[in-house]
């Protein structure tokens, strides 16, 4: 049986205690979510998914914003330190 889809209003959130480092870190080793996280600092204001022209689905776009919710609120820190390291590689690899 599968589950019906899930719309993108009612994205459910994983508990807070199943959230761990390792798949946090995992996560954020896509390219395509490193580069949300990237827009998402880097922006004025809030973006809705529809900003971003990722090379993949619909259902896959969805799939790296609900990996990608809560982060800060539970490591706090961790995405600033990610991005400041990102942007440290961008310049050391010539791409930043």
């Amino acid at each position: 049986m599968t589950s019906p889809a899930v719309s993108s209003r009612a994205l459910p959130h994983p508990e807070r205690g199943e959230i761990r480092l390792e798949g946090v870190l995992h996560a954020l080793s896509d390219p395509g979510r490193l580069r949300i996280v990237r827009e998402l600092a880097a922006a004025d204001g809030e973006l809705s998914c529809s900003h971003f022209d990722l090379p993949v689905t619909k259902s896959t776009t969805t799939h790296h914003f609900r990996v990608l919710r809560a982060l800060d609120d539970l490591f706090p820190g961790l995405l600033d330190t990610l991005l400041d390291a990102a942007a440290r590689q961008a310049v050391r690899v010539g791409s930043g």
